[in-house]
């Protein structure tokens, strides 16, 4: 627990660090700021066995007078998120130090940077429901500084302050949710309400708690109807989106699904309501993102269908389908969080991200669009790459619910595929002659190793996803 406990610390400590380096614009933020995201990220891995063996709990006095204490909890489902908070982070952080432009403001890109990612572990390690939804909201305020980092764009401002009021309105209903819970169950601590949850089942609050949850869980993790603030959201830096909007924020709304699922699954809304909307946005951004020209926007709308796939999968709180959900959520963040870098590199050397104005990548840029198919392909789940394997453990698990619910997975695998393809075979042509097309070309490696890291990651899911992933979903 105290690998943990001191990766969660680490990122404030780091923002304090680079909040004294000089040189606003200079490269020591991101320098130092790397340095502690990879310490918080060995931090983690430190605990991993220790945490894999049982959970661990850590109590600090709070509120004694209304029975509440700060508590942390480390089990697998914490151990799992924090590795994908931290790995990627390991990489988006150096990422962005090459990424950004010289008249950047570094000091302070990094410093929201961390301060969201101390947030995000602080949600997956809090064993309370207080203390989780504090650095809930804490994740939603530091995101609007990182969308509307870019402030003196409309369209900045614009995606940020979206994101914050769909966000935190979705936070401000969960604590209502959260209150009704502590009231049913008679504590705050997640640990002790799951093993009351026959109790909690049994209140007459417990349907309109799990309803303010749900709400939470989909504002967060941009469910259908609250979709529409991720791909706004999308004018925030490259490895912003990477960071948030791929492997960290919008997971955060999947992670309570899971967390609290064993508490809520008792209850009679809770699962299939969870499985509808989760379809739903599965089928609805797929077909969105067929519809994209933009490649970020593509990516969001893509994102979008891909939690609901997840959602899908975490909504029942049963072993097999959570484990499925988990292992579908450990891919999408390695092949999402290259995809989005790549688009960024992308954008970086031929100045748009219009695949109408592009012209042929694989031969403008051959590494870097080799990358982009590879990434692409693991989304769409071609074997042996590591999107096979866990969508068609979610094909198996669609199978065995309703007939509609099956022919919703089916068709959303179906356009999940086909935007996948063109957007492969579209860059690989493109749609301007190499004449007609901007110039670019590879950029140097130091933009190009993190992608290709997390292109091997999704690889190597493929070809051992027992010997990788078993131990932690």
């Amino acid at each position: 627990m105290g690998g943990l406990l001191a990766a969660g610390l680490l990122p404030f400590v780091g923002a304090l660090a680079v909040l004294a380096t000089t040189g606003a614009r200079a490269r020591a933020p991101g320098v130092v700021a790397s340095a502690f995201v990879v310490a918080s990220f060995a931090a983690v891995l430190s605990s991993a066995g220790e945490l894999l063996s049982g959970p661990q709990t850590l109590a600090i006095p709070w509120a004694a007078r209304i029975g509440l204490d700060f508590t942390l909890r480390g089990d697998g489902l914490s151990l799992l998120f924090a590795l994908l908070i931290t790995g990627i982070g390991s990489i988006v952080f150096p990422f962005a130090t090459a990424y950004l432009g010289h008249d950047e403001n570094r000091r302070r890109f990094f410093v929201y940077l961390l301060l969201f990612m101390g947030a995000m572990l602080g949600v997956v390690t809090a064993a309370n429901l207080i203390a989780l939804f504090v650095f809930w909201e804490m994740t939603s305020v530091t995101s609007f500084l990182l969308i509307g980092y870019w402030h003196h764009r409309d369209a900045s401002r614009d995606g940020a302050l979206k994101a914050l009021i769909i966000t935190g309105s979705g936070g401000l209903a969960m604590l209502v949710g959260f209150v009704l819970l502590g009231l049913a169950g008679g504590s705050y601590e997640i640990a002790e309400l799951v093993a009351r949850r026959d109790t909690v089942a049994a209140s007459p609050w417990a349907p309109v708690a799990a309803a303010l949850v749900i709400v939470g869980a989909i504002t967060k993790s941009a469910q259908l109807p609250f979709h529409l603030w991720l791909p706004s959201a999308m004018e925030a830096p490259t490895p912003v989106s990477a960071f948030l909007h791929a492997a960290t924020m919008v997971k955060a709304g999947l992670y309570l699904v899971a967390r609290l699922g064993p508490l809520l699954g008792v209850v009679a809304l809770w699962t299939p309501t969870l499985t509808v909307i989760g379809m739903a946005t599965m089928a609805w951004g797929s077909f969105l993102a067929l519809r994209q020209t933009d490649l970020k926007g593509l990516l969001a709308f893509s994102t979008v269908s891909q939690l609901g796939l997840i959602l899908t999968m975490l909504a029942g709180a049963n072993e097999t389908a959570t484990s499925a959900g988990l292992l579908h959520l450990l891919n999408h963040g390695l092949f999402k969080g290259a995809l989005f870098l790549l688009v960024g590199v992308i954008e970086h050397e031929a100045h748009t991200r219009d695949v109408g104005e592009l012209g042929p990548l694989k031969t403008q840029m051959p590494r870097t669009f080799a990358l982009l198919a590879v990434a692409a392909l693991a989304m769409a789940g071609v074997p042996p790459l590591g999107g096979f394997v866990s969508k068609e453990l979610f094909l198996a698990e669609a199978l065995t619910m309703p007939p509609y619910l099956a022919a919703v997975a089916v068709v959303g695998s179906v356009l999940t595929a086909g935007y996948c393809f063109a957007l492969v075979f579209g860059l690989a042509a493109g749609r301007r002659s190499l004449e007609e097309a901007p110039p670019a070309h590879d950029p140097p490696l130091s933009l190009l190793w993190g992608p290709g890291v997390l292109v091997a990651g999704a690889v190597a899911l493929g070809l051992a996803p027992q010997t990788l992933a078993a131990p932690l979903v």
